[in-house]
């Protein structure tokens, strides 16, 4: 598992760089932009189509979205609870309750149980995320987002879910999975050939989204609770909750590995969206993605045990 972080690393440092880097006449938010882009528009809606159309939907893909969703609600209480003895304006509270709730699950958790549990976990990867985290986080942290920022604009949660290419990706998948529709062969060959480019270019954009100027020791007791409920508490909850369910071994390590993941990436967008501070999701964003790499190790190596 250290192995494999340290090589996750390497591609993360890659995109840090590259931010530096990058031809000038492009801006280097234009370049991070582009990536994300071709990955939540087309390369990651064409992984979500072929492993949720050949996946085994049943009982435990239900148990896999239970186990997100009690790690969310869990997360949600413990940082709103935590607030309470922290001084901090309405637009930290928000930026720090997003930051300690939503995992980083697909765009780090899918590559990362890629390399550790084998392409199999691709399927509970985009279960976990598109069959709670990102529903929840397109309605209810929205929201929340509003409720704490300063804009005017208007919410509307259900809208913002039809703007999520994935989500698409994933109703097609599960009417043609549910229909026993055969996947021609070279239909599947095209999806997981632009499937390919999904995790280097997740990684890379990790890396360029990652704002080294946003750690200030002022942020760190704000961020320590932050940090405890997500790397540590939320991956617990997910532990406890599956053997209350009875998931298989191989399933359980994936949750648990999942709810391990640091602070969601595309929180910054809502945090600006709805102006929220955006730094000190930042400052976590980059803290925790930090800390995961001897975290995730950790759990990595206990569960076996337990």
């Amino acid at each position: 598992m250290l192995t494999t972080m340290m090589q996750m690393g390497l591609l993360i440092a890659f995109g840090s760089v590259w931010q530096l880097l990058a031809p000038k006449h492009i801006p280097a938010l234009a370049h991070r932009r582009a990536l994300t882009d071709l990955v939540f528009y087309i390369l990651l809606p064409a992984l979500v189509l072929d492993v949720i159309w050949g996946a085994s939907i049943d009982v435990t893909s239900m148990k896999i979205s239970l186990v997100a969703l009690s790690g969310l609600a869990v997360s949600a209480l413990l940082m709103w609870f935590m607030l309470r003895f922290y001084t901090t304006n309405q637009a930290q509270k928000g930026a720090l309750m997003m930051a300690a709730i939503f995992p980083n699950a697909t765009y780090l958790g899918l590559p990362v149980t890629n390399q550790v549990l084998g392409s199999w976990s691709n399927s509970v990867v985009l279960q976990y995320d598109l069959f709670a985290c990102t529903p929840v986080l397109m309605t209810l942290g929205i929201l929340m987002a509003h409720h704490f920022g300063s804009t005017e604009r208007s919410v509307h949660p259900l809208r913002e879910l039809t703007r999520v290419p994935p989500l698409w990706a994933v109703a097609v998948a599960m009417l043609l999975n549910l229909l026993a529709v055969p996947r021609p062969e070279i239909v599947h060959n095209t999806l997981a050939t632009l499937s390919g480019g999904v995790v280097p270019l997740m990684l890379i954009a990790l890396g360029m989204s990652l704002r080294w100027d946003t750690i200030r020791l002022r942020f760190l007791p704000l961020l320590l609770p932050v940090s405890v409920i997500s790397l540590l508490i939320a991956p617990f909850i997910a532990l406890v909750t599956s053997y209350g369910l009875a998931m298989p071994e191989q399933i359980t390590t994936a949750v648990v590995l999942l709810s391990a993941m640091p602070t969601m990436i595309f929180g910054i967008v809502i945090c600006e969206r709805y102006q929220l501070d955006s730094a000190i999701y930042a400052a976590a964003v980059f803290l925790t993605t930090l800390i995961s790499v001897v975290s995730l190790t950790l759990w990595f190596h206990w569960l076996p045990a337990v």
